[in-house]
């Protein structure tokens, strides 16, 4: 079985690093745990790091938290879905809310369950995933306001999720007077402009963050301490919180055109072959991952001479090129993985989760 090694101490290490950035800047944060999968030994990991606020999209993720320690804060991170109402109050202390209809139904399932839900109002600034179009908004915080048992704790948006729209000043003064001017026109108070998650980290360590902007919600910069404006890692940071290991069940020098009448493969592919490399092998090999855990563009091999042919369900197939390595079957092969390939890994019940 292949193996998912998560080091504790360089996650740790991201974490302090963020609770330093942000505690200097005066801005309140929470960690984005979907992608660990609800696992609850890592859950307990985020937990023990003393993390106070955590978002999912998840509720069975966000009850999991809960039941680690009630006393996190927990925000569920999408527009909730009608059946998963009466959950997202039990569990959920915020959620993003875009519709005026779920609202309502937030509004009669918090009176049942005699609690106070208070909510996060996302702004479209020009990706378009969810968000209340802006000059929608204030005829829309009109409506919100008058229903009981909600309270609105903050506005907020989402960029690059769906287009790749990338963080602008611009964009982000846009939100913050959005909520200078919610606050004017209803003389009431919105505490968070949760503007910040991974890819507006830049912009704060480059002091280019608008002041409005008082709250992030980070993931992919914790776990992989990337800067998603140059993909380059953060100064002070680890890129290899995870570590994906895979053992090798085959080496074999095999031709490098394959033999027969060629059409597509289970996933859609049809090879293309080039003429120069008729008559020419290449030793192969095959480890035990495959399409069913990760994605092959989402890994890449430690040892840099070896190069990823493609894969099937589960086996994947490199060829050992010029690697001066001498490998057998048996041993391990060790790969870099990015955010989407670790948030397959996780999951994946076919591979080991291990804290190191």
């Amino acid at each position: 079985m292949a193996q998912l090694k998560i080091y504790r101490k360089k996650l740790k290490t991201n974490y302090l690093f963020l609770k330093e950035l942000f505690g200097k800047n005066a801005i309140e944060w929470a960690v984005v745990s979907k992608l660990l999968c609800g696992n609850k030994e890592l859950l307990h990991l985020l937990v023990n790091l003393g993390i106070k606020e955590i978002c999912d999209s998840r509720i069975s993720n966000l009850e999991a938290i809960k039941k680690i320690d009630s006393s996190v804060n927990t925000v569920y991170i999408k527009p909730p879905a009608k059946r998963s109402i009466p959950r997202v109050v039990s569990f959920a202390d915020v959620s993003f809310n875009t519709e005026l209809h779920t609202l309502t139904l937030l509004s009669e399932e918090a009176q049942r369950q005699n609690k106070i839900h208070r909510v996060i109002i996302m702004i479209e600034l020009g990706d378009l995933r969810e968000g209340v179009l802006g000059e929608n908004l204030i005829d829309f915080y009109a409506q919100v306001f008058e229903l009981p048992n909600i309270k609105v704790v903050g506005i907020g948006s989402n960029l690059n999720c769906m287009h790749g729209v990338m963080p602008s000043e611009d964009k982000l003064i846009q939100l913050s007077l959005y909520k200078q001017l919610i606050e004017a026109k209803f003389n009431t108070e919105i505490p968070w402009v949760t503007g910040g998650t991974s890819v507006v980290l830049p912009l704060l360590l480059s002091r280019r963050l608008p002041r409005g902007i008082n709250h992030f919600r980070i993931g992919e910069s914790l776990f992989f301490g990337n800067n998603l404006f140059n993909n380059k890692t953060i100064k002070g940071m680890h890129a290899d919180v995870f570590e994906l290991c895979a053992e090798i069940i085959e080496i074999s020098e095999k031709p490098i055109v394959p033999m027969g009448q060629l059409e597509e493969n289970p996933s859609g592919e049809q090879y293309t072959i080039n003429e120069e490399d008729y008559g020419k092998t290449s030793f192969r090999v095959i480890v035990d991952i495959g399409l069913l855990d990760i994605s092959p563009d989402y890994l890449s091999p430690k040892d840099k001479k070896l190069k990823v042919i493609g894969a099937s369900s589960d086996m994947l197939i490199l060829d050992l090129g010029k690697s001066l390595r001498s490998y057998k079957v048996g041993d391990m092969l060790t790969f870099h993985i990015k955010y989407m390939g670790a948030l397959s890994l996780l999951n994946s019940r076919y591979v080991e989760k291990l804290i190191v």
